[in-house]
């Protein structure tokens, strides 16, 4: 940006400043950046540390605002209607909610070492905190049980952040510290104060409005008391009745000398009067000298000293009356003394407008004396006593006699005056500088000159330099960050005042005052008029004083004072040198300011390495000569041709830095000579350098010789030709030239020479005359000019040259050619005026003398064209007529439109061809043709005519535009382009410029206004230079308030462009054309939309930047929203970027890609068309109007849209030739194809159809052949199969009879058993929680470490102790060194930091190697870890099952939480089964076991084949026994040795083998004890005493056994014949011996029991078994499923009505708040099918935890779940599948069994699914609190349930494991990086590395 300049006033009177306002005097040296707004900051300067001040945080920086403690101060618990909470005793009923904490005094007690910080919450209660650390409280207050505490020592600041607080810290002569506060009262009847509460105000009850407290901290009973002294009176408080018109908003509290100042606004007058100042100084004295006499009272009171006065900023209306900020200073005034304090302020008014003031403190002090004297003396208007204020009130101010007050008590009042006084006169000042939006003021005294820094609300700093009468010299501008307001109080560096600490709104700045390096040369630096810059002599830089490291020697650093001409300067002696002189040195004077050289090294340089050592001779004073030797002639550079001399530059070398240069000249006088050979004696004299004239030589000499004697010195001696004035002559015509000479010698031989290969001889006619004659000189040009020189014959210097006579005024002459440039008459007779004599005969004009006889006279003049046409009837319009004759010379020439004369203008005027005339007035309008008067050769008449009319304007469009200019008006009208001018004015002095003029329509650009129009102006069509001719030619137009623009919308563009950026903004209504430039990019045109409204597209740009935008309205440029703009405003706006500029980045361009990335999508036509586009996540922020989709030229309506996708659909039918149609994403200009739609051929279709119909057709007719003859056959079959069918119904319905009566019978029992026994076997919660979180791993520990020990057990069975690792204590092995539980101790710490914790799963879950296992056992160890905190580990689990959902959405939202392959899936199965425990235990578990019973006993009641496992009764088809086996039931009687119990009569099958009987027993005798404590089979024996008293041992086999098949056969009750009611005796066995084991185990090719494996019986193997049955297809026992089905009916129903109801005593609090927030995700992503989020609420609980617990049952009760009961319990949980699924059932005869057996009533299970999710829904929302109220319950009820630190220690082996990958993903996360979370992990990994103990788990 080239720099503006302007003159500033003169400085000290002498110097001129020249301002470049686009270098900046300031310069940013360090910044802090706050993420809280700043309130407060105070700078220590002893250890120059800065304490920021924020909302709820202090900061503690270094010097160089480098962060050394922060200290975080809220939001905290409060209530403005509450006392605080350190105040004892102080209860508060109203309700406390987070409240910000903002700063409101900050005050630095080094001698204490303490930093005062007070807040606006608990009532502005104050903290001390230690200077060094501001992290640590200095003085606890008040003390711990401290009961003697009121509010007013702990209510000190103002409570709410919009009141003010100002402060300061003294001491008291007694040595005690003290604090002033002054506190902005915000109690009942404040804009402060709650409203529609209690009118009690429990804040400012007793608190003053300033108030003097004790800072005494080691007397912390007194602290923050104002009662230090009984006879003191430190308070200032307002009464209650009138504080509404005492609202004190307080600026600044400051000490000047031993007084007090408290700078501040009654804003109660605010509104009233504008002209009426409201800014108040008030003023007190302090108790810092040394104690007073003993005559004077103890201490001073401060109502005693108050006194006020008003401040008024401006004069005459023009009143500044809002005191923003202000700063004390000491400052150089006019008198040239010591330096006056004086009292700097920055005043507004409302209009933002705001001005610089200055008082000085001599004046106030003595405007505080005479009132105090005036108060004393007589009643006086000028003075009064606050009356309203409480304490020191007294009466008027009234005579006390002829009592004369001492100087002390005019200063700070007396006994008799123990009230506060106020002025009422205001103590004035003019304004030093005014400026929009002024905040803040601080002042220094920089060299005797005054500098001001003013902050603005627009965050710029500005400098003001001002000369001792206060007014300013110079000013610069800078520009802060983020363009923040200034806070009203800066600070200077203590230790550095170069230096200003500035707050921002969010910045925390270390400005530096002077930017000094800006400057290269010294006159530029001493001329800016920046009192801080001076120019480093001996460095040749212009610095700050400090800067300069000789800075303080003498001479060494010039300041702004001593002026430009102190600059070093040099001159040499001597100046030139002639090449031939031999001189050796030159001499150099140094002037200026240049410190003493003497002992420096001092070098003249000549160029770069190139220089010689200087000498140094005297000093006189300031100025210093020395010696330079020159360096030797063939070093310097070689004279240029065509130049004399050569210039070589000099510099001043000290030290090795250049201080001043200069240069001396070396010349040669021969050149001089032959560069000028005309004139060459004269330029060899007139040289500034010495030179003589050789005439013997005709040669230029730099020196006499003794042997020339002759030679010329001064140039009035040289020979020369006079010059003389030669009439032009004709060519070729001979003739004769005289010539004069001076100082010539007579008969020197001379020759003419005009320049032409000629020359003639000159004659001598006398001593100073010669003739050359006969000289002939042709042209064949118009005119041509001969230069004429005289040149001389002879020798000179040994040789013949070309030697001229010299001729200081050459000598001109011209020849003409009549023949050439006249091609009429008139134009070659009026040739005369240039002197040549041609005449015009024979039809060309020859010479004069050639035509004979002489006459001049020419043809009647030809007018071939006249322009224009038209003209007004006024006149004035400019003629022009072309044609030939038109006389040979003005002023023989007339001209007429008509008989109106038209003024010839005889500077347009062309001999013969052109004459230029002004018309003149026509009495009316009419036409007429144009006559051209020429003397003696007659007139001509013009073809065309000439009219004079009558303009007229009609109308004009637009009426109204901007002040600004650029508006193009059309004014339409009649003959608006008569005349030879027309022009437009405004308002009589600006012009609207013509862009297109026609008959009918004008149109131009109106110009710019530089004031304001309130009327509207006139708008004239001017013709002709004439005035406005009436009103017929002139309309209004109206000047408006340029448009603004506020700001543009989105800040964002892709790099392809077109996106349409929303400007916004007022008074576009005005605007007709905008252009929007990009900077550096390009430029597009906008459209208007409305008056607010502009939409431009943006340009396509090559690559991602950060630019700007700037707007031509109307093709003006748009700056601002002020078109008048003061100088001062003007100003900024040069050394800123404009105001005009707006922010545009360049980013990416967006991508787009189908759901599942597909690039052809498949698609029939006919059929509607919905596509799902997925968006990459970028920054854009595109709404859905920017989108277009286009499939082939098709649109795609977009339906649905979100941040990370939308959906489009075609409704209509696609046709195209096309087989596949472009899918394009248009947006903006960004066109990108993502895929494409494959439309179905219908051609091929149709022809497929008729094919398949002709073939369907055939077939029909020949199946139709075969069915008849077949039908006949078929007919016969079904016949005889109906017969078997018939037989079979009444086979299947009496066991289906029969069946249900028995179960019914052993159910009644059953339950008969239930409720008198012990109850339903459930497991202990955590044995419940283990076996559903580690399946697997429960199963592995049962089998292995489950091992019952009967050996010597006289007792029997018994309980084995819990053996699961998560319910042991963890103990170390000895290996282990003990950091190891410090590092598991921190490992659960980084796990209970969220950030980490989602990292650390997603950083697993990304391995390949990271297995579903793996996955789901960290999960459950998660869960275990973290059980004693479930409201976390739900937050954990919903923020990965957010991600979770994210993934799925993009893909198929229906698949989500289908399976258990991610951590969360499996943390919610763990979190449902933790949740439904309880309901689990108390609802559905008595159905269940019910259940599980009748499935047993229905199992039990038929025969089982015990190696297959086979059964006559079940519910699964592949567990059918299918063959007719012959069973009877039979009861025996069984005792058990050692039970405790009578023999008891056991039900048994005769198929049973000794087995399946033992099982039986066992279960009938410990049917009421958990499974856990029932003996085995194999550890018993049964014995069978028959009638005999003799026993036998049963067992499945022994010698008694039979074979069959080749196999042997188990022994069964059948096979032993045991009669009915037999006696048996069970016993445990004595020792462990090699028994069968178990019989399921057993070889099937071995053994058999009742059938064969697979169940084939080949026709060659007969056995007994085959005798019995019925030759029936196996299939036909399919109806045996049936039987069980309905038995098991209704214990199925209950199970399932327990599961899908809601109980009103227990509702599923986990199940309504998970739906919720399943329907709350589904919301926020659009999805909108119902289907979708049934299928997600069935994932989560049916199929993930109740079809869980139905399969296994073993997980809730302590039971035996045997194989078949496993495959029952498939087919039940398979049922209830199908009921929470969606899609209908399609079952045909070819489904499986398993499907079909529950087919009728899957549907009724439908409904109650459906109204379970329903009733779910329609329960009261359940918040956040109430969840985790419920949570916290769960885990405190099983609190040390788990073994947590095993649990970690498993977690820490993955993270172990993955280390690398966790580190690398906590780096990547900016929140993990920031709180150091990789390190902490590490050290996790450093504490516990290869001591992890030796765990067998394998979780």
């Amino acid at each position: 940006m080239p720099p503006s300049i302007e003159i500033a006033v003169l400085l000290l009177g002498v110097l001129a400043l020249e301002t470049r306002r686009s270098a900046s005097a300031l310069h940013i040296q360090q910044a802090f950046s706050s993420p809280n707004q700043t309130n407060n900051f105070a700078v220590d300067p002893v250890s120059r540390k800065v304490y920021l001040a924020t909302v709820n945080s202090v900061y503690q920086l270094n010097g160089t605002l480098t962060l050394e403690v922060e200290r975080r101060t809220g939001p905290v618990e409060d209530n403005l209607l509450c006392h605080a909470p350190q105040l004892p005793q102080a209860p508060c009923e109203h309700p406390k909610s987070l409240t910000d904490n903002h700063n409101k005094l900050l005050k630095l007690d080094r001698e204490q070492g303490v930093v005062v910080l007070c807040g606006s919450v608990y009532q502005g209660f104050c903290e001390l905190r230690k200077i060094e650390n501001i992290s640590e409280i200095a003085v606890e207050f008040p003390p711990r049980g401290e009961k003697t505490v009121f509010p007013s020592m702990l209510n000190i600041a103002a409570n709410h952040p919009n009141a003010s607080t100002v402060g300061l810290i003294f001491k008291s002569h007694g040595g005690n510290t003290r604090l002033l506060v002054g506190a902005t009262y915000t109690g009942a009847g404040t804009q402060f104060f709650p409203k529609n509460h209690s009118k009690e105000d429990l804040r400012f009850e007793n608190t003053p409005e300033i108030a003097i407290r004790s800072l005494n901290i080691k007397d912390l009973s007194r602290l923050f008391t104002y009662d230090i002294n009984p006879s003191e009176d430190n308070v200032f408080k307002i009464k209650q009745e009138v504080k509404t018109k005492n609202k004190l908003n307080f600026v600044h509290a400051f000490i000047q000398k031993t007084y007090s100042y408290i700078a501040f606004n009654n804003d109660a007058k605010m509104g009233h009067k504008e002209s009426q100042p409201n800014s108040i100084l008030a003023r007190i004295c302090l108790d810092t000298e040394n104690p007073r006499k003993p005559t004077g009272p103890e201490s001073r009171k401060l109502t005693e000293s108050y006194i006020q006065m008003p401040l008024q900023c401006g004069f005459n209306g023009n009143i500044y009356n809002r005191l923003l900020s202000v700063y004390p200073a000491e400052i150089q005034t006019d008198d040239g003394k010591r330096p006056e304090p004086y009292l700097f302020g920055v005043f507004t008014k409302a209009d933002r407008k705001s001005a610089l003031c200055a008082f000085s403190f001599g004046d106030i002090e003595e405007e505080i004396r005479q009132g105090r004297r005036n108060c004393s003396s007589s009643p006086s208007s000028d003075v009064r006593v606050l009356d309203s204020v409480i304490q020191g009130s007294g009466a008027a101010c009234i005579q006390k006699g002829n009592l004369v007050l001492q100087p002390e008590q005019l200063d700070c009042g007396a006994a008799h005056l123990q009230h506060p006084l106020a002025l009422r006169r205001s103590l004035r000042a003019i304004p030093l500088f005014e400026y929009t939006g002024l905040s803040s003021v601080s002042v220094d005294n920089v060299h005797n000159h005054t500098v001001v820094l003013l902050g603005t609300t627009n965050g710029r700093l500005r400098k003001l330099t001002l000369l001792p009468n206060l007014t300013v010299a110079s000013h610069w501008t800078m520009k802060l960050p983020a363009s923040e307001a200034v806070h009203h109080i800066m600070t200077f560096d203590p230790n550095d005042s170069n230096f200003l600490y500035v707050m921002t709104s969010h910045h925390m700045l270390r400005v530096k005052v002077a930017d000094c390096h800006q400057w290269r040369s010294c006159g530029d630096c001493l001329g800016a008029g920046d009192a801080h810059c001076g120019w480093c002599t001996l460095e040749n830089r212009c610095t700050i004083q400090k800067e300069c490291s000789q800075g303080l020697l003498a001479r060494s650093w010039i300041s702004m004072a001593e002026g430009p001409e102190q600059c070093p300067s040099m001159t040499l002696t001597p100046p030139e040198i002639s090449i031939s002189a031999d001189i050796k040195d030159v001499g150099i004077l140094i002037n200026g300011s240049v410190p003493d050289l003497i002992g420096s090294r001092v070098e003249c340089e000549y160029g770069p390495g190139v220089s010689t050592a200087a000498t140094v001779h005297l000093d006189y004073g300031s100025a210093q000569i020395q010696t330079c030797p020159l360096i030797p002639r063939e070093r310097y550079q070689p004279i240029l041709p065509g130049s004399d001399h050569l210039t070589v530059s000099v510099a001043i070398k000290v030290n090795g830095t250049s201080v001043v240069s200069g240069s001396f000249i070396i010349y040669d006088c021969e050149r001089t000579g032959a560069i000028h050979p005309k004139t060459s004696c004269v330029s060899c004299l007139s040289t500034r350098w010495k030179c003589y004239w050789d005439q013997e030589n005709h040669l230029c000499v730099s020196s006499k010789n003794d042997s020339k004697h002759n030679l010329l010195e001064h140039a009035a001696s040289c020979s020369s030709l006079v010059s003389s004035e030669v009439p032009p002559s004709p060519s070729g015509m001979a003739q004769d030239f005289t010539l004069s000479l001076s100082n010539m010698q007579e008969n020197e031989k001379l020759e003419c020479d005009f320049g032409t290969e000629q020359r003639y001889e000159a004659t001598w006619l006398n001593s100073s005359t010669v003739k050359c004659s006969g000289v002939t000189l042709s042209t064949n040009q118009r005119s041509q000019v001969y230069h004429l020189n005289l040149r001389r014959k002879g020798l000179f210097g040994g040789q013949r040259e070309d030697v001229f006579v010299d001729s200081p005024q050459p000598m001109k002459v011209e020849v003409y050619n009549c023949g050439v440039g006249s091609s009429d008459c008139s134009q070659c007779w009026g040739r005369e005026d240039q002197g040549h004599l041609c005449g015009w005969c024979q039809n060309s004009c020859r010479p004069r003398d050639d035509c004979q006889p002489n006459r001049d006279l020419c043809p009647p003049p030809e007018i071939h064209r006249i322009s224009p046409l038209r003209g007004p009837v006024e006149g004035g319009t400019l003629l022009t007529v072309q044609g030939r004759d038109l006389g040979s010379r003005v002023n023989a020439v007339k001209v007429f439109i008509g008989d109106v004369a038209c003024s010839l203008l005889p500077e347009h005027y062309t001999v013969s061809t052109e004459l230029v005339c002004r018309a003149g007035q026509s009495p009316h309008d009419r036409t007429d043709k144009v006559r051209v008067d020429v003397d003696q050769n007659g007139n001509g008449t013009s073809k065309e005519s000439f009219s004079y009319m009558y303009p007229k304007l009609l109308s004009m469009e637009p009426r109204r535009g901007s002040r600004a200019g650029g508006t193009k008006v059309t004014i339409m009208g009649e003959n608006l382009d008569i005349g030879s001018k027309v022009r437009v004015q405004v308002n009589n002095t600006l012009e609207c410029i013509i862009t297109e003029k026609m008959d009918r329509m004008i149109e131009c650009i109106m110009p710019p206004v530089s004031q304001a129009y309130t009327d509207p102006v006139t708008v004239c069509v001017e013709f002709e230079d004439l005035p406005c001719q009436g009103e017929e030619l002139s309309t209004t137009y109206t000047y408006e308030k340029n448009p603004t623009i506020s700001f543009i919308h989105p800040q964002k563009s892709f790099l392809s462009g077109g996106r349409s950026i929303t400007v916004t903004g007022q008074g576009f209504d005005l605007v007709q054309t905008v252009t929007m430039q990009v900077m550096g990019i390009g430029q597009t045109h906008c459209t208007v939309i409305s008056s607010s409204t502009i939409l431009c597209p943006s340009p396509a740009s090559s690559q991602s930047q950060q630019t700007s935008v700037q707007f031509f309205l109307n093709g003006i440029l748009y700056t601002g929203d002020d078109p008048s703009s003061t100088d001062n405003e003007q100003e900024e706006d040069e050394g800123e970027p404009h105001k005009g500029h707006f922010l545009l980045e360049y980013v990416e361009d967006p991508q787009f890609f189908t759901t599942n990335k597909e690039k052809l999508i498949k698609h029939h036509s006919g059929e509607p068309l919905t596509l799902i586009i997925n968006k990459v996540q970028s920054d854009l922020g595109l709404e859905s109007e920017e989108y277009s989709v286009m499939i082939g030229s098709y649109p795609c309506n977009i339906t649905f849209h979100n941040d990370q996708l939308f959906h489009c659909t075609i409704n209509g039918l696609l046709s195209s030739s096309e087989r596949e149609l472009p899918v394009t994403v248009q947006v903006g200009n960004f066109h990108h194809t993502i895929a494409k739609v494959q439309l179905g051929g219908s051609e091929l279709a149709i022809v497929a159809s008729i094919v398949v119909c002709c073939v369907l057709l055939l077939l029909c007719t020949v199946a139709l052949v075969v069915y008849c003859t077949k039908s006949r056959r078929a007919e016969r079959y079904w016949q005889k199969t109906l017969l078997q069918m018939e037989e079979m119904e009444s086979q299947i319905r009496e066991e289906i009879r029969k069946g249900f009566a028995e179960l019914q019978t052993d159910m009644t029992d059953l339950t008969k058993e239930l409720n008198r026994s012990q109850g339903i076997p459930f497991l202990e919660y955590k044995q419940f929680v283990t076996r559903t979180f580690f399946p697997k791993m429960c199963s592995d520990y049962e089998k292995s470490l489950v091992q019952p020990v009967y050996e010597n057990d006289a007792l029997g069975p018994r309980a084995l102790p819990e053996t699961h690792p998560l319910l042991q204590d963890w103990q170390a092995n000895n290996t282990t060194r003990p950091n190891v539980e410090e590092g598991i101790t921190l490992f659960s710490t980084l796990l209970n930091n969220k950030h980490f914790l989602i990292t650390f799963v997603h950083a697993l879950e990304q391995q390949k190697d990271f297995a579903v296992r793996d996955r789901c056992s960290l999960a459950s160890l998660l869960t275990i870890a973290l059980h004693g905190k479930l409201e976390y580990y739900t937050s954990i689990m919903k923020d990965l099952l957010v991600d979770l959902i994210d993934a799925s959405a993009s893909k198929n939202p229906k698949l989500m939480l289908r399976r258990t392959e991610s951590v969360v899936e499996k943390m919610l199965t763990n979190w449902m089964s933790i949740c439904m425990y309880s309901y689990l235990k108390e609802t559905v578990g008595e159905p269940f076991f019910l259940l599980l019973c009748a499935i047993k006993q229905q199992i039990n009641k038929g025969s089982i084949d015990a190696i297959t496992g086979k059964a006559r009764y079940t519910l699964n088809e592949e567990w059918l026994l299918r063959e007719n086996i012959e069973a009877k039931p039979q009861n025996i009687n069984v005792s058990f040795q050692g039970c405790g119990m009578d023999s008891l009569s056991v039900r048994v099958m005769n198929t049973d083998t000794i087995c399946q009987v033992k099982e039986k027993i066992i279960e009938a005798f410990y049917k009421n004890l958990p499974f856990s404590h029932w003996p085995r089979a194999e550890d018993v024996d049964l014995e069978w005493f028959d009638s005999g008293s003799n026993s036998k041992l049963l067992q499945d086999l022994d010698n008694s056994s039979v074979m069959e098949d080749g196999r042997k056969k188990l022994n069964t009750v059948f096979h032993y014949q045991v009669p009915e009611g037999a006696s048996l005796a069970m016993s445990m066995k004595d020792k462990k011996e090699n028994t069968l084991g178990r019989v399921k185990d057993l070889d099937t090719e071995k053994y058999v029991h009742l059938v064969l494996p697979h169940d084939e019986l080949m026709e060659t193997k007969k056995s007994h078994r085959q005798s019995h049955r019925k030759k029936v297809l196996p299939e036909i026992y399919l109806t045996r499923l049936l039987s069980t089905k309905g038995t098991l009916q209704k214990f199925l129903d209950d199970l399932f009505q327990a599961i899908l109801s809601i109980p009103l005593d227990h509702p599923p609090l986990a199940v309504k708040y998970f739906f919720d927030f399943l329907e709350e995700q589904a919301d926020k992503r659009g999805i909108t099918d119902p289907d979708t989020l049934h299928i997600w609420k069935t994932n989560s609980l049916p199929l993930r935890f109740w079809v869980n617990i139905l399969k296994n049952p073993q997980f809730v009760f302590d039971i035996d779940k045997t194989d078949h009961m496993d495959a029952c319990l498939s087919v039940i949980a398979q049922a209830f599948i199908d009921a929470c699924s969606i899609s209908d059932l399609q079952l045909g005869k070819d489904s499986p069994t398993n499907k079909l057996l529950y087919a009728k009533e899957i549907p009724e299970y439908k409904k109650r699914v459906q109204h379970y999710y329903q009733q779910i829904q329609e329960m009261p929302p359940l918040s956040e609190q109430e969840m985790n109220a419920h949570l916290a319950e769960e885990s405190r009820k099983y609190r040390n349930e788990f073994n947590t630190n095993l649990a970690l220690t498993e977690i820490y082996k993955y993270a172990k494991r993955y280390r690398n990958q966790v580190v690398n993903a906590l780096e990547a996360n900016p929140t993990a990086r920031r709180t150091q979370l990789h390190h902490k992990f590490e050290q996790v990994i450093a504490l516990v590395e290869d001591n992890i103990y030796e765990c067998c788990s394998e979780a």
